[in-house]
């Protein structure tokens, strides 16, 4: 009798899942008191639960949106399809350090097997992600600029507000040397991947190319910039609105500005990839923020922990729901491709040819 080999990243996934869930629902609460905590929860109000869990499904969806907006038309998976795939990568970032770059490998396999190009699926994520994480930033300015003069500044909101703006800076950077002076980005890639081991320059150029035609044509298309960025900011303020509602449910409603600086914060701070999906970072910046702005410390932990359920969670059991109806439904009889170099000319050159 052959018994299942259990993959060692599912059984660390698993390991780091049970050691979060420990510590965030049996250790998180004490801090709190658990009387105070139980009074707290007993006056809870169920329907804006379900509101909450309502708001936090229309954050991925828009998600997806954004996801679908950003890719060509031409070979575009459907919006049901693109649902799936994100909601399995997002619930396989949960569950390791650093699993980000695990999601991303596997996004852009399923991705592949759906019909989206190579190069067109690594340049759509890195254009999703990049202006993404600019939106989440414009929504943090905003909800300092909104704050800082009536109720004063933190330094930490300083630090943010700088990581922000050089992040912002080099999108912008890397757009103009994309847009406008790609011959001469296309040199220099070619020369860094001539000296790299495993890169290929012809990969690596054709990537270039790809992504800055992206650009262009998203750069030009008004209509669909504007869609993408209106899915981007639908994707946080839809997922700060469950937050609020959260909240709310336990009796505390937060300012818009409080919301803002104290979700903005936490997301910006949790794209350290330290922890699976910011765990504990989140939380960690997110209570003793919304203290700040007028909450009970039991209220702010209870809703922070009731909202990460939703947002942090329950994708995991969801992700391997979605993932099974791809290899059942639309993806069953497409295998996955193999995992080689993203710039590997092969790659590219296969799915072109195709």
């Amino acid at each position: 009798m052959t018994l299942l080999r259990v993959p060692r990243w599912l059984r660390r996934g698993a390991a780091v899942v049970i050691l979060a869930l420990i510590v965030e629902y049996a250790v998180l609460p004490q801090l709190a008191g658990a009387r105070k905590a139980l009074e707290t929860f007993s006056d809870v109000e169920p329907r804006f639960l379900v509101l909450g869990l309502v708001l936090e499904a229309a954050s991925l969806l828009a998600y997806a949106m954004l996801t679908r907006s950003v890719l060509a038309r031409e070979g575009r998976p459907s919006l049901w399809t693109l649902i799936r795939i994100d909601l399995t990568t997002l619930g396989v970032s949960h569950m390791l350090p650093g699993g980000a770059a695990t999601a991303s490998a596997l996004r852009y396999r399923l991705q592949r097997s759906a019909g989206v190009g190579a190069s067109e699926a690594v340049s759509a994520a890195a254009i999703q992600g990049a202006g993404s994480a600019v939106v989440l930033n414009v929504i943090l300015w905003i909800g300092l600029l909104i704050s800082i003069p009536t109720r004063g500044g933190n330094p930490i909101y300083g630090t943010a507000a700088a990581v922000g703006t050089l992040l912002i800076a080099a999108v912008f950077v890397g757009v103009i040397l994309l847009t406008r002076g790609s011959e001469r980005t296309v040199r220099v890639v070619r020369s860094v991947a001539h000296r790299a081991p495993r890169l290929s320059p012809d990969g690596a150029e054709r990537l270039v190319r790809t992504f800055a035609d992206r650009l262009r044509v998203l750069g030009a298309d008004r209509l669909q910039l504007a869609r993408a960025t209106l899915w981007a900011a639908a994707n946080w303020l839809l997922a700060a609105a469950s937050l609020w509602v959260f909240l709310y449910a336990y009796g505390h409603a937060a300012s818009v500005d409080g919301l803002l600086v104290a979700y903005g914060l936490a997301n910006v701070l949790a794209a350290v990839p330290i922890s699976p999906g910011g765990l504990g970072i989140i939380e960690g910046v997110l209570v003793p923020t919304l203290v700040g702005f007028g909450s009970t410390r039991a209220v702010a932990l209870l809703g922070v922990v009731t909202w990460r359920l939703a947002n942090f969670w329950l994708p995991i059991p969801l992700s391997a729901v979605a993932y099974l109806s791809l290899r059942t439904g639309s993806l069953r009889h497409r295998k996955l491709p193999r995992q080689r170099p993203w710039n590997d000319p092969s790659t590219i050159n296969e799915e072109i040819t195709t």
